[in-house]
């Protein structure tokens, strides 16, 4: 099963570190680099499918390494910056970028801000995932179960599509909520076991050996 591969370009240390453990910690892998020039090999290499890319870099800044992709690429492009004005993030957008994050910034906006970009520019792997007898395509968000369709909501399909990236892992109700409904829901908690118990019973899991809950811990799919 492959992963969203990420570029993450920046020559603070510690941000890279950052991102890149909250990145693969929900299931990206990353890719790095701390100047625009090996952005742009690490870029033609990696071929990955999203770039977080900070405007100030020790050569090539932000800027030129954005224009430079967009010659060849429509790769969405994430900006991170510590310029705040309003006029930096025009230039920001009018290089290439398809959005901007000024620093400081929570991990849980990066986050957010990274399925909204990928979710706009249909960037999603377009790889189909597949675990037992379950085949999910998310380029055109369909599921089968061996060779029957199976027609889910659009939470349905995000959090089977969140699981099927981690198989048979530990996956906790607050990632879930985070990942899906976005760090700021303030619903009702329970969301997430309502749609599960119905996504459970399209899958005919109903004795729960495909999605199995871990009482006070989370859900696993699989063994």
């Amino acid at each position: 099963m492959s992963k969203t591969k990420v570029l993450v370009v920046d020559d603070e240390e510690s941000i890279v570190d950052f991102i890149t453990m909250a990145l693969e910690h929900e299931g990206y892998q990353v890719v790095t680099a701390s100047t625009g020039a090996q952005a742009l090999d690490r870029f033609q290499q990696e071929r990955p499918q999203l770039v977080v890319l900070d405007w100030m870099l020790p050569d090539l800044d932000g800027l030129q390494v954005c224009q430079r992709l967009r010659q060849s690429s429509n790769v969405p492009v994430l900006m991170l910056t510590a310029k705040g004005e309003w006029e930096d993030r025009v230039k920001g957008l009018d290089a290439g970028a398809d959005d901007y994050l000024t620093k400081p910034f929570k991990y849980q906006e990066l986050l957010a801000r990274l399925r909204a970009i990928l979710r706009r520019s249909g960037a999603r792997l377009g790889t189909v995932l597949t675990f037992a007898d379950l085949a999910l395509n998310s380029s055109n968000r369909s599921l089968f179960k061996g060779d029957q369709s199976v027609e889910l909501t659009h939470r349905e399909f995000e959090l089977l599509e969140y699981m099927m990236r981690n198989p048979r892992q530990l996956v906790t109700r607050e990632q879930l909520l985070t990942s899906i409904w976005g760090w700021d829901y303030d619903g009702n908690a329970n969301v997430v076991e309502v749609h599960l118990s119905s996504l459970r019973a399209k899958l005919q899991d109903q004795e729960r050996k495909l999605i199995r809950t871990v009482r006070g811990a989370g859900y696993i799919l699989g063994g």
